[in-house]
Parts: structure tokens; C-alpha cells; sequence
């Protein structure tokens, strides 16, 4: 009997990263009969430095770097990761050779009880590095006070159950792969354990936008790897790849990292039958004290040249001005 083809797949080792691998591997084994996926796990500077904010020492493209270092390395043959996450730009030899489709790209906002946005007393405190969700929850709740929180999601439940924060904002998307929303299929007791005396609440698309990428797989391998390519080409979703590369490309665009103030959200509309591709943004300073918005309608076909034309209008409107006081 032939021997089984194996890949090994570059993982992070918290749960959520784990459990998202897992699901590619999974995935790939039941379009690939024969094949075989090995979970490798690679610890990142993001993971094991927690009592500083991210963006002292390096954004979220941190918890991608050694990933990478493991690709070029050849110590992988492919790695998965949060899209959020990723740079705009790959080393040279490795490119995203698949989007794994995407999840519902909102964030959650979690609060102690029964306790409503609306019914926080003046001066609650948020725990949440992400100055995108600061200044778009700033702008909507002036009232709001927010602190740097760090942890994988069960230690960010924890401190918002424990009383360190009255809240904290998650993505979707990771909260559902975890099995944590409320009426999801617990994997185990624990999980109900984690989420026990928290309320969740799925925050509209008019209050917050979301990450570029939020939701969405991105699927990184060498791009020498022809075989491997071929392989990871059945996870591909060319339609959220579209959205994404419009996300994507206003952040290139504006020059910032993952820490920089901005949420894009590409979506797939019909108009007169003919798919379009929707982009919105939004740009400004953490406080909400500027803040800029901007959306395009364009071609499915390109997305980098909606990105770049939500880019411009962002700048136009004042983006220079954003970008110049955020240094």
C-alpha cells in the first residue's frame, strides 16, 4: 500500500487557533481521500508576551511571523491564519494560496448579566487593544472608557466575568468556531463554564465595522509549493477573496498596520442581476474625535481598484490629517 501523503500544517497553540486549523485540516482530508494533515505547533512573540500592548512590539502580525519563519524554513508545508492578523504584504516566496471561505465578519460585545450598552453607568471601562473598536464604540457611547486587555478569548471572558472589565468586544467568528455564542454546540462543560454569568451582544454593522479580513481564513504556503497549492486550491472562496483583497488594499493603501483605526467591510451585492462588489469604510483617531467614512460600488472583478478608490476618498476627507496625528 502506498504511503499517505502528509502536510504539515503550521499552527498557533491557543484554542481558537487549534480549533480553526482543525477545520481546515479537516476540510482538505475530506476533499483529498488518502491524505493526511499534521498539526505542527509554533509558539509566536504575540502568545508569549502578554502584559504589553501589541502594538509596542509589532501589531497583531506578530502572532504571523513565526509562522512564516517556519514556512520559508521549510519546516511547514502551509499555515493558517486569522486574515485580520496577516500583513498586507508576504515575504518573498510565500503568498496566500487559498481564502477559506468566511464567517459572519461582526464583532460581539460581551458584558457581565444582563446588562445592556445602553444601561452602562458613565466611565465603564472596555477592555480592548483594538483602536477600531475604540473609536467607532467611542463615537456611538461617549461614555465609554477603554483599557488594554490581552489573553486568548477564555482569559478575556474570565477578566470580564472576574469584574476587571465591564466589557469586552470578540469577533464573531471565533467565538462561534470555539462553540461560545450562546445556543452553540458546546465541545464540553467547560466551554458552558467560560461563558457563564456573560451576555452577548452582536453589535450591527452601523455601529461597528469590522477588521479587514475579520472572519476570514487566510491559507499561506511557499510559492514553490506547486503541489501543495494544487492541494489548497479546493478551499478557496473566490468571492470573499474579493472582499477581503478590497479590505485588504485600503490598508496597504493608507500605509498603516494592523493597529491603525480603520474597519472595511467588502460585500457582495446583486444589481440587475450582475454581482458588485460593496465596500465601506471607516477611518479616524481612537478618541473619536475625527472620524471618517467612505464606500464604493465597483466591479467584482476589481477589487484592489475599489480598495484604492475608498483609499483616496478616505484621504481626501481628511485621512491625511488622521494618519499625521497618529504618527
Amino acid at each position: 500500500m502506498p504511503k499517505p501523503h502528509v502536510l504539515r500544517l503550521g499552527t498557533r497553540s491557543s484554542n481558537l487557533a487549534m480549533t480553526q486549523s482543525g477545520i481546515v485540516a479537516r476540510r482538505l482530508m475530506r476533499a483529498h481521500p488518502g491524505l493526511k494533515v499534521q498539526l505542527v505547533e509554533i509558539s509566536t512573540t504575540g502568545d508569549e508576551v502578554r502584559d504589553k500592548p501589541l502594538q509596542s512590539f509589532g501589531g497583531a502580525g506578530v502572532f504571523v511571523k513565526e509562522l512564516e519563519n517556519a514556512l520559508v524554513d521549510d519546516r511547514v508545508d502551509f499555515a493558517v491564519h486569522s486574515l485580520k492578523d496577516m500583513p498586507t504584504r508576504q515575504p518573498e516566496g510565500l503568498l496566500i494560496a487559498a481564502v477559506a471561505g468566511r464567517e459572519d465578519p461582526r464583532d460581539v460585545l460581551v458584558l457581565r448579566g444582563g446588562q445592556t450598552i445602553d444601561a452602562l453607568p458613565s466611565g465603564s471601562i472596555i477592555g480592548s487593544g483594538s483602536t477600531r473598536r475604540r473609536l467607532q464604540l467611542k463615537a456611538a457611547y461617549p461614555k465609554l472608557e477603554f483599557a488594554e486587555i490581552r489573553g486568548n478569548v477564555e482569559t478575556r471572558l474570565r477578566k470580564v466575568r472576574e469584574g476587571q472589565y465591564a466589557g469586552t468586544v470578540l469577533a464573531r467568528a471565533g467565538l462561534k468556531r470555539l462553540g461560545l455564542l450562546p445556543g452553540s454546540k458546546r465541545s464540553s462543560r467547560s466551554d458552558a463554564a467560560v461563558t457563564e454569568g456573560l451576555s452577548f451582544h452582536l453589535l450591527p454593522l452601523e455601529l461597528m465595522l469590522p477588521a479587514p479580513g475579520q472572519g476570514a481564513l487566510g491559507i499561506e504556503c511557499r510559492s514553490s509549493d506547486a503541489r501543495t497549492r494544487r492541494l489548497l486550491k479546493v478551499l478557496h472562496d473566490p468571492e470573499a477573496a474579493a472582499c477581503v483583497e478590497a479590505e485588504r488594499t485600503v490598508l496597504g493603501e493608507l500605509g498603516g498596520g494592523c493597529h491603525l483605526p480603520l474597519a472595511a467591510l467588502g460585500k457582495v451585492v446583486r444589481r440587475g442581476g450582475k454581482a458588485m462588489l460593496e465596500l465601506r469604510a471607516v477611518l479616524g483617531l481612537p478618541d473619536a474625535s475625527i472620524i471618517l467614512r467612505a464606500e464604493r460600488l465597483g466591479s467584482l472583478r476589481a477589487p484592489q481598484k475599489i480598495g484604492i478608490s475608498v483609499a483616496q476618498d478616505l484621504l481626501s476627507r481628511g485621512g491625511k490629517e488622521v494618519l499625521a496625528k497618529l504618527g
